[in-house]
C-alpha cells in the first residue's frame, strides 16, 4: 500500500523555492496550514505568489511572510485584517489581485478539474472586469475568468490517514478541498494522522490521490481574529 507519509514540516517542504506559486488553504484563521507556514519562514524563500482566501493578521499566519518580505504577490477575496497588507500594498510593494470569493473559489476548483476558463456574471462592469473576454448568455452578460494552479499547495486537515485521505472538520472546507487538488505537489498536514484503512471511506473529503505528502503537525493555535462573548 501506497504510504505518502513524511516526519514532519521540513520534509515535507523539499523543493520550495523563490518564485513559486503557493496556495494556502483556510478561512479567516481557521484550518491554515500553521505548521507549513512557519516552514516556509525557516526557509526564507522570497517573492512567492500566494493564492488564499485571506491574508491571515499581521502577526500570525500569511501576516508573518507578509512581515519578512518573502511575498511578492497576493491573489485572495479578503484581506481586511492585516494592516501590513494594507501599508504593502499602498506602498507598491505588494502586488495584489482581489477577486469576488466565489470566482476565487470556482478558479482554483477549475484548475484541478482541468478547466481552463469558465463565465461568470461577478464583477461584470466593475474593474474587476477590465480587459477582460465578455460574452452574453441569456441576455445575461458574463466575464471569462482562468483557472489557478500552483507549483505547491498547503492544506490542512483534521485528521488524514498514511495514503493522503483527508477528512475537513467544519469552516476548514471553505478552500481546503478544492486547493488539495489544484496543486502539482499537495501538502497536507493533519492534526491526527491513522494508518491506512481506518477512515470512513463515506467521511472523506479529499481522496488520497490528490495528496503526494502528509504529515501530523504539532502546536496548533487555532487562533480567531476577533473573539465575541456573550455576558451571562
Amino acid at each position: 500500500m501506497i504510504n505518502k507519509t513524511v516526519e514532519n514540516a521540513r520534509q515535507a517542504l523539499q523543493g520550495v523555492q523563490d518564485g513559486m506559486t503557493l496556495m494556502l488553504g483556510g478561512f479567516g484563521l481557521c484550518g491554515i496550514p500553521e505548521n507549513s507556514i512557519q516552514e516556509l519562514l525557516r526557509l526564507g524563500v522570497k517573492n512567492l505568489t500566494c493564492i488564499s482566501n485571506n491574508a491571515g493578521v499581521d502577526d500570525f499566519g500569511i501576516g508573518l511572510l507578509l512581515q519578512q518580505h518573502q511575498v511578492k504577490k497576493m491573489i485572495s477575496s479578503y484581506v481586511g485584517e492585516n494592516a501590513e497588507f494594507e501599508r504593502q500594498l499602498l506602498s507598491g510593494e505588494l502586488e495584489v489581485d482581489l477577486i469576488p470569493q466565489g470566482t476565487l473559489a470556482e478558479r482554483i476548483r477549475a484548475g484541478g478539474a482541468g478547466i481552463p476558463a469558465f463565465f461568470t456574471p461577478a464583477g461584470f462592469g466593475t474593474e474587476v472586469g477590465e480587459g477582460k473576454e465578455t460574452r452574453e448568455f441569456d441576455g445575461k452578460m458574463y466575464l471569462m475568468e482562468s483557472w489557478l494552479r500552483a507549483d505547491f499547495s498547503f492544506v490542512k486537515a483534521w485528521k488524514g490517514d498514511t495514503a493522503g485521505n483527508l477528512i475537513y472538520k467544519g469552516t476548514a472546507r471553505n478552500f481546503n478541498p478544492m486547493m488539495a487538488t489544484a496543486g502539482k505537489i499537495t501538502v497536507a498536514e493533519v492534526e491526527e494522522l491513522v494508518p491506512a484503512g481506518e477512515l470512513d471511506p463515506n467521511m472523506i473529503h479529499t481522496p488520497g490521490i490528490f495528496v503526494q505528502r502528509i504529515f501530523e503537525g504539532k502546536n496548533y493555535e487555532k487562533r480567531i481574529e476577533q473573539r465575541t462573548v456573550r455576558t451571562a
